[in-house]
C-alpha cells in the first residue's frame, strides 16, 4: 500500500484496526470486521442499499466512460469539484457512495494519487473489479456514511455525489462528511434539489411508495418491458415541445445522457436510471439554502451553492471548506 494511504480504524471508537488471517480487529474491544474480496466490510449486507447494490450489480460498467465512449463522468466530475489533477496526485482524497466506480475511474485516470472510497452497498465488490487495473492506488471498503473507517480530519479532499438524498438523514450525512475533512480541506456534495412547489408532482414521488416495496428484480423487469414506448413518448413531448410533461411518463429524463451513445446504450441507461429513480428506500430533494446552512453549522465556509453546468447535464452542487472542529 502506498505510504499516502490513511489507516482503516475501528468506526466507533478510532483505533487503528490491525489485520490478520483475512480480518480486521481492535486488540483492545475484540471487534472483528472481516475482509472479504480483499476489501473490508464495516457494516451488515443487508441495509437500506440493498436497492443499489443489486443495480451496480446488473449494470456494471454502463456509466463508466471508458465503456460509454463518453466523457461526461469526467467532465461532470472536475465541473463540480473545480479541482485540479495535479494537486489531486498528492492530496489525501475520499469519496463516499462510489457506486459501481464511475468518478473512481475518474480520478484513478486522470491522476497519480490514492483514492479511499466507500459504499453502503455491494458495490464495491463491481467498483474493484472495474478499477482492478489500479491496483493499490485504490482503496476500498463497505461501510455506512455515518460510520466511516478513518480517523476524523484525515483527508484533504471529500466528495459525495448521488448520495445524499439516498440516506436517512441528510443533515447526519454531511456532518459526516465534515468530520473526516482536515482543517482547509474541501468537501464537495451534489444533490437533488427542490426548485419549487412542484418538485414533487412527478411520476418518480407518485411511484416510489409503491415502487420502492416492489422486489428488485421484478422492477427491473418491468422497466425493461415498458422502456420502449416511455422513450418513444417521452421523444415526441420534446420534439412538440411539451417536454413539461414528461415528469409525468415513469422514466428518468433521457436529455442529460451522452449525445454519443448508441441507440441500444441509451436505452440501457435509460432502464439503470429509471430503476435508480424509483427503487431506493430514500430520496430526499433539499432546498439550497438549507443545505447551506448545514455546512456552517458544521464548521464549513461554503464557496459554492448553485447550479454546476457541464457537457450533456447540470447538477446542483454545494462545495465548502471547513474553517474549525
Amino acid at each position: 500500500m502506498k505510504d499516502s494511504a490513511i489507516p482503516f480504524v475501528h468506526p466507533h471508537n478510532h483505533r487503528r484496526l490491525s489485520y490478520s488471517e483475512g480480518r480486521l480487529s481492535d486488540e483492545i474491544t475484540g471487534d472483528v470486521f472481516p475482509v472479504i474480496n480483499g476489501i473490508p466490510r464495516f457494516c451488515l449486507v443487508d441495509n437500506y442499499s440493498t436497492s443499489f447494490g443489486f443495480q451496480w450489480g446488473q449494470f456494471k460498467r454502463t456509466q463508466l466512460d471508458v465503456h460509454s465512449g463518453s466523457d461526461q463522468s469526467e467532465k461532470r466530475f472536475y465541473a463540480q469539484t473545480d479541482w485540479d489533477p495535479v494537486e489531486l496526485s498528492r492530496s489525501s482524497v475520499l469519496e463516499v457512495g462510489s457506486g459501481a466506480g464511475r468518478f473512481s475511474e475518474v480520478f484513478l485516470r486522470t491522476t497519480t494519487g490514492v483514492l479511499h472510497s466507500v459504499d453502503y452497498s455491494s458495490a464495491v465488490d463491481v467498483n474493484k473489479s472495474n478499477n482492478a487495473d489500479y491496483g493499490d492506488r485504490l482503496r476500498l471498503a463497505q461501510a455506512s456514511i455515518y460510520e466511516l473507517p478513518f480517523p476524523d480530519e484525515s483527508f484533504h479532499k471529500v466528495f459525495c455525489f448521488g448520495v445524499l438524498q439516498h440516506t436517512p438523514s441528510f443533515t447526519d450525512s454531511v456532518a459526516a462528511l465534515v468530520k473526516k475533512a482536515r482543517l482547509g480541506g474541501e468537501i464537495v456534495v451534489d444533490f437533488y434539489p427542490i426548485k419549487g412547489w412542484y418538485t414533487k408532482i412527478h411520476s418518480k414521488y407518485i411511484l416510489r411508495p409503491l415502487t420502492k416495496r416492489l422486489s428488485k428484480p421484478l422492477l427491473l423487469k418491468l422497466i425493461r418491458m415498458n422502456v420502449g414506448w416511455m422513450l418513444v413518448f417521452f421523444d415526441l413531448l420534446c420534439t412538440a415541445r411539451l417536454g413539461v410533461l414528461t415528469r409525468f411518463i415513469p422514466i428518468t429524463d433521457v436529455r442529460s445522457f451522452p449525445k454519443t451513445l448508441t441507440p441500444n446504450q441509451r436505452r440501457e441507461w435509460a432502464v439503470m436510471d429509471t430503476f435508480d429513480g424509483f427503487s431506493p428506500e430514500f430520496d430526499d430533494p433539499q432546498e439550497v439554502g438549507s443545505v447551506v446552512k448545514m455546512f456552517s453549522a458544521n464548521g464549513c465556509v461554503v464557496t459554492h451553492a448553485g447550479m454546476v453546468y457541464f457537457q450533456g447535464g447540470a447538477s446542483m452542487v454545494v462545495r465548502a471548506v471547513k474553517s474549525s472542529f
